[in-house]
């Protein structure tokens, strides 16, 4: 937690305030759709595809114009014991946060099956717009006509009537490559244009890509706020001094925070990412920001360069809110007795939900979307026993509060967790219940426990304050009363087979183990080799 011991007054003199300018009654459309004429290349030409995690790929952009970029990544996002995503590609974070907000146009340039399975993905997810495409061939790569290409459609996308911003993604190849998007113009007739790179090599998981579009917007708009007076945002000013509320959160989740700052004289400001343009100034006229998911780095260093003490953790359960409230107080230096008085107001009535739905069974937590800290906190002061809290995201100084509080409780928590990490405390400690991702949730039905699969059933719902509290227990409660059908299915089911012997089978399956050890010696050769040329 950063202390700030200023009054509000000294520090607007310290930050330089936002102006706005008379625009502010800028109608905007609530939906556009990109349609980009039809491109009749197949994108991949002789470029490899599908080897996101590829350390060719890696290598290539280390050794090429993007090394800078490289190490940029390393610093921002480090990986962990495993080189390779264990979610989906992690583009589809920036690429789902992008399609959300209006007036903003998304275009991608990366091979046509990465490109068709994000946009697919997507439009699954609920995205109601079209996704541009730069397509490429091997010729169009190497002889550096993709970027031409590329600026050719920044300018062709900008059209005012229609976009405030355009946001070119790399994908791998181009990013191995160095296609140099930082080349683009910032604006094309008042277009803004913004170029990312989110390749599988360098970005660990797809919630961290959410973190690289909204570093690179907030930088954009802290530019423009630089330059002098901007738009205002369609919400009106808070009167109060705001906080800015960093990650993806539930929608009731900002009104239960603004519930909880209202008795110290503040109020919730601007979620980030935003689903406007005109909101990332707001969310940078702010008195401080909280960093509510704690890996957002690159969004945080835009905030710290502009001013804003940061606040980690969040107003989750009892202990956390009461936390957090007290690092509000020392943050805005509010008095003792404020504070006092706006912990009286709200912490009885979370006690209250807490104690009306108990859970008295054992919780194992595991997830990618960097809210697993505070989901577990929760858990636990409802009565939950959690042996183990894993979750794909990196440890952040953000973090360590909820990290420090949860081991105090003798929780192991795994930061950049694996698949294999979090199905193995499944196995080790037989949980009541089972928090996870899809892989997790099916290898807990297996063994017969009941599970949740966290980003649609946990992150769907709020987690703070006093509705926080009560959510939660609610769903948890309801998944653990299934346990006796999960034990029902598991014995109807008890025979089928796995692996090799999986499905229906008249006799028995063929199975070649010599074939099999011929394979795994090959393999592990290939692995022996390929480690000899990286020492190289």
């Amino acid at each position: 937690m950063t202390k700030c011991n200023r009054t509000n007054q000294d520090r607007m003199s310290t930050n330089k305030e936002i102006k706005y300018d008379a625009a502010d009654n800028v109608k905007l459309n609530d939906e556009v759709n990109v349609n980009l004429e039809d491109q009749h290349h197949d994108g991949l030409g002789s470029t490899p595809s599908g080897l996101c995690g590829s350390s060719t790929l890696k290598g290539s952009a280390e050794k090429g114009a993007n090394k800078e970029l490289i190490e940029n990544m390393r610093k921002d996002y480090p990986l962990g014991p495993h080189d390779k995503p264990q979610s989906m590609c992690p583009a589809f974070g920036s690429l789902r946060v992008g399609l959300r907000m209006k007036r903003v146009a998304t275009v991608l340039s990366g091979s046509a099956c990465c490109v068709y399975g994000l946009t697919f993905v997507s439009h699954f997810y609920g995205a109601r717009r079209s996704v541009g495409y730069v397509p490429f061939s091997s010729e169009t790569l190497v002889t550096g006509k993709l970027y031409e290409d590329i600026l050719e459609s920044a300018h062709e996308m900008a059209d005012p009537e229609r976009f405030d911003a355009v946001v070119f993604t790399n994908l791998c190849v181009p990013s191995a490559s160095g296609v140099p998007l930082r080349l683009l113009p910032k604006e094309i007739n008042g277009v803004r244009i913004i170029g990312i790179d989110v390749p599988g090599f360098g970005i660990p998981t797809h919630a961290e890509a959410k973190d690289v579009l909204a570093g690179a917007l907030l930088n954009y708009a802290k530019n423009e706020i630089e330059s002098g007076p901007v738009a205002a945002p369609a919400s009106k000013k808070s009167d109060r001094p705001t906080v800015t509320l960093l990650g993806e959160m539930f929608p009731a989740d900002p009104m239960n925070i603004g519930a909880i700052l209202e008795p110290l004289g503040l109020a919730a400001g601007q979620v980030i990412p935003c689903r406007e343009w005109r909101e990332l100034y707001a969310a940078l006229d702010c008195g401080a920001v909280a960093a509510i998911h704690p890996f957002y780095t690159a969004a945080v260093r835009e905030f710290e360069d502009a001013g804003k003490p940061i606040i980690g953790s969040a107003p989750v359960g009892v202990e956390g809110t009461n936390s957090w409230i007290d690092n509000l107080g020392d943050t805005f230096n509010i008095t003792k007795k404020i504070v006092g008085e706006a912990k009286q107001k709200i912490l009885p009535l979370i006690q209250k939900s807490l104690d009306d739905k108990k859970i008295n069974n054992k919780i194992t937590v595991s997830g990618y979307e960097g809210s697993e800290l505070i989901v577990a906190r929760t858990l636990i002061e409802a009565g939950a026993e959690v042996p183990y809290v894993g979750t794909a995201c990196p440890k952040t100084k953000w973090s360590a509060e909820d990290k420090d509080w949860l081991e105090s409780k003798g929780v192991f928590v795994k930061f950049r967790a694996s698949l294999e990490d979090d199905i193995s405390a499944v196995k080790s400690v037989s949980p009541d219940l089972a928090i996870g991702t899809t892989p997790v949730v099916q290898k807990a039905k297996e063994l017969g426990i009941p599970s949740l699969y966290y980003t649609n059933l946990i992150s769907a719902r709020p987690i703070m304050g006093v509705a926080g509290a009560g959510s939660l227990a609610e769903v948890i409660l309801q998944a653990i009363g299934n346990g006796s059908r999960m034990e029902k299915m598991k014995s109807f089911f008890e025979g089928v087979g796995e692996g090799d012997t999986a499905g229906v089978w008249e006799g028995e399956p063929n199975l070649k183990p010599q074939f099999r050890a011929h394979q795994a010696k090959k393999l592990e050769k290939r692995k022996i080799a390929a480690k000899a040329e990286e020492m190289i």
